[in-house]
């Protein structure tokens, strides 16, 4: 008979199995069968790997087997389905032709007739219940083999039909098929079963066991790495998870607050369980992001040389004493004593006095980070304390934002133009800023979007306004230091030191191709600046520095000097007169000062006496503070009026008109009253008044000078001005210490405590007393409370 040789498959009787025959040798055995007998012998290899077998790798033992199908496919490979009938021995076995053919006998299977009936019976149902158990086990058989099993009466036929089934190897199926006994290949294939069965419960105790075991971070584990290959699925990627990763990584490194941690980690746990497209995600991420960024206990190391902050302030600005000294004692306090909290200083003074700046070189001398944040025109409160999350857009308020920017925890703040803070129906910024700047409430500044507390009591805050306009409860948290403005000389030594450097680098202006002296300088300041501060002399200097540069490019100039005389060549015609005082002394012309928001200027007070019926006039934008210094003046004066040389009759009969010129200004204020005084009793009497005294001071109806402000200012706008003489009151005498040295020599400064004293001191000639009969008549017949018995001093 033919022989078919197999890899890795042992065909039993009674089993029906499709075969794919592709060697040469396997080809022609099948090509040998007749159509009418359609027998073959099926009998397995003993090595696998073996491509070409010869006799000696072929088992002894075959399956007789029926073709029921045979189909060649077209790449030469056969298709064909086989049923086995019997085993039988291979007697012999030699090569035909290129294939195999043997020589066989039947295998006689033994009736076993030792064996009682009922022990086969028995071994063949436990041998179907032992399948059962094997298929629940084995999920690789199908659940419908067992209909066919149970279907089976035979022994021998169950014993070959279970066999075909196990998961066993070559050798051990082989020993199945050339066992002849039906009982003892049921006893074979039961052992191998309770092996297998064996085996199986093992596998599945332990993967119970291992599964059972998995800690929490490995299926922790195992589920990330599912939802990132479903992320993956989905398109969104791993950015996601990567974000939180590195969120989660900032929360440890920050070094939060124990509330801003529990917030941070509360957020992210609530961020990892919402979907990355969501607009909720974005404003936990957003709010993260913002937490994360500002600094939490990240000082900066402060400055303590003391000697080195000294000299960086002396560098930068001249002048300013009083403010270099209070930094400088910060300074040395903060040598000795390490929980100083962070000063407020508000600087106040005109515009150009340098207070920005100054609060840079502060930082620069303390070692602190600067951070500015400009308040002019902030009407709304949340522009300080943030907005809400709820809100779309919400933000930290500016100064959240602020120390964002300086990235430490103790920087100079500088919160500039304090005083043009506005209010309206969002709030009241100036409200806000009263926790910011009370030392003993902002360590817990509550911002709306952060929702936890912020420490701001390390940082140092610096203010500044034009003046002290602004509510009371957040002027009392600040320690106010007043800036004046510069006298000539200081502004000479400013534009020397550096204004004439800075606007050279500005213009690329060598310092060998021009050249500004000293009085140049001091003439630019007289002729063509009248300010505090020193912006429009830069401008000026600016504009010197442009035309320079012209001259040098146009006419190939090596070396521009720039001159008093040759001035006009290059700034233009003079706009204002050193020394505006009148000419002449005229009567009814005073000279008085105020202080303005950009300094002290000179007020020219004028007064006139036409016919009329006794009422006073007055022009020039006064405020009423001024009207009333007006009446309080007049009264006074009709008070003394035979002191005077003034007949009663004049008041009747004539009408005053007050004016202060530029009446497009505003002009407010009680310290012109020894001025309005002085021009009434000028305008009365006819006496001239002298041009170059100037005066300040309020009056009271007893003729008192009272105590006035910004004595310093006013004093500057007289040496300005070319006034050689000032009045002031008496007791701002004590005020004179902080005005500097050269402004008191430059003018002679009288103290006075009673109108007669000014007049003394400004009338050309003192006016003569009268007597007057008809006194009692103008009066209603009632002495004057305040007129005085003493006479004028001479």
């Amino acid at each position: 008979m033919a022989v078919l040789p197999l890899r890795n498959i042992v065909v039993f009787p009674h089993m029906i199995v499709p075969l794919f025959v592709g060697r040469e040798k396997s080809v022609k055995a099948l090509e040998t069968v007749t159509r009418e007998d359609k027998q073959i012998l099926l009998v397995a290899q003993k090595d696998v790997s073996q491509d070409d077998p010869s006799v000696d790798d072929i088992y002894r033992c075959g399956t007789v087997s029926t073709i029921l199908q045979l189909l060649k496919l077209p790449d030469g490979t056969v298709k064909v389905l086989v049923e086995g009938t019997r085993r039988v021995h291979i007697k012999r076995l030699f090569d035909v032709d290129g294939h195999f053919e043997a020589e066989i006998e039947e295998i006689i299977e033994d009736a076993a007739p030792s064996v009682p009936g009922g022990e086969l019976e028995a071994l063949g149902r436990s041998a179907v219940s032992q399948f059962e158990q094997y298929i629940k086990l084995n999920k690789k058989i199908a659940p419908e083999v067992m209909v066919s099993i149970n279907q089976i009466e035979d022994s021998s036929k169950l014993a070959d039909t279970i066999a075909s089934h196990l998961n066993l190897k070559i050798s051990e199926k082989q020993e199945i098929l050339e066992t002849p006994s039906a009982m003892r290949r049921l006893e074979q294939v039961f052992t191998h079963m309770e092996t297998e069965i064996g085996v199986l419960q093992v596998e599945k105790r332990i993967r119970n066991r291992v599964k059972r075991q998995m800690e929490k971070t490995q299926r922790e584990y195992y589920l990330n790495e599912q939802l990132k290959a479903i992320q993956k699925e989905l398109g969104e990627g791993e950015d996601g998870r990567d974000e939180t990763a590195e969120l989660e990584g900032k929360i440890k490194k920050t070094r939060l607050t124990k509330e801003a941690r529990e917030k941070a980690t509360a957020e992210l746990k609530k961020l990892r369980g919402m979907s990355p497209m969501s607009a909720e995600s974005t404003v936990v991420r957003n709010y993260l992001d913002w937490l994360l960024s500002i600094p939490w206990k990240k000082r900066s190391k402060v400055t303590r040389e003391f000697a080195l902050a000294e000299e960086v302030l002396e560098a930068d600005h001249y002048g300013l004493e009083k403010v270099k000294e209070r930094i400088l004692e910060y300074l040395a306090v903060q040598t000795r004593s390490q929980t100083l909290k962070g000063p407020i200083l508000c600087l106040v003074g005109p515009p150009g006095v340098g207070k920005t700046s100054l609060a840079r070189s502060i930082a620069k001398a303390t070692g602190r980070n600067y951070v500015r944040m400009s308040l002019g025109g902030v009407r709304d409160e949340s522009e300080i304390r943030g907005h809400r999350r709820t809100y779309i857009g919400s933000m930290p308020g500016k100064i959240v934002q602020g120390m964002k920017k300086a990235k430490t925890s103790n920087p100079l703040f500088l919160l500039d133009e304090i005083d043009k803070l506005g209010a309206d129906w969002r709030g009241d910024p100036s409200s806000a800023l009263l926790e910011v700047l009370d030392p003993e409430q902002n360590s817990t500044f509550a911002d709306h979007y952060l929702e936890v507390d912020y420490d701001l009591s390390d940082v140092m805050f610096v203010t500044t306004a034009n003046s002290l306009d602004m509510p009371q409860p957040l002027l009392d948290r600040m320690e106010i230091i007043r800036l004046s403005g510069y006298t000539e000389d200081e502004k000479v030594q400013i534009a020397r030191r550096h204004l004439l450097n800075k606007q050279a680098e500005a213009h690329n202006l060598k310092p060998d191709e021009w050249s500004v002296s000293d009085g140049t300088l001091r003439e630019v300041i007289q002729s063509y600046t009248r300010e505090a501060g020193v912006r429009n002399l830069e401008r000026e200097i600016a504009k010197l520095a442009r035309k320079a540069v012209k001259e040098i490019v146009t006419t190939d100039a090596k070396h521009v000097v720039i001159t008093p005389e040759n001035l006009e060549k290059y700034a233009g015609v003079r706009r204002f007169r050193h020394g505006q005082t009148e000419k002449e002394d005229m009567v009814g012309v005073v000279t008085g000062l105020a202080w303005t928001q950009v300094g002290g200027e000179i007020l020219t007070i004028e007064s006139l006496m036409v016919p009329g019926k006794g009422q006073v006039k007055q022009t020039g934008k006064l405020g009423d503070v001024m009207q009333e210094s007006i009446a309080a003046a007049l009264s006074y004066v009709r008070s003394r009026a035979q002191d005077f040389g003034i007949r009663p009759p004049l008041f009747e009969k004539r009408d005053i008109h007050v004016h202060l010129p530029e009446g497009a200004t505003p002009k407010d204020g009680p310290s012109a009253g020894i001025a309005l005084a002085t021009s009434l009793v000028s305008v009365m009497t006819q006496i001239p008044i002298r041009r170059d005294v100037a005066m300040t001071g309020e009056i009271t109806l007893r003729g008192r000078v009272l105590e006035i402000g910004g004595l310093k200012e006013k004093l500057l706008a007289a040496v300005r001005a070319g006034i050689k003489t000032v009045l002031i009151p008496k007791d701002n005498e004590k005020d004179l210490a902080e005005v500097p040295d050269n402004v008191r020599h430059a003018l002679k400064i009288i103290p006075v405590s009673h109108l007669d004293e000014v007049l003394t001191v400004a009338l050309t000639r003192q006016p003569e007393p009268i007597e007057w009969d008809e006194a009692v008549d103008p009066m209603g017949g009632i002495a004057s409370a305040g007129a005085s018995s003493r006479p004028l001093p001479h």
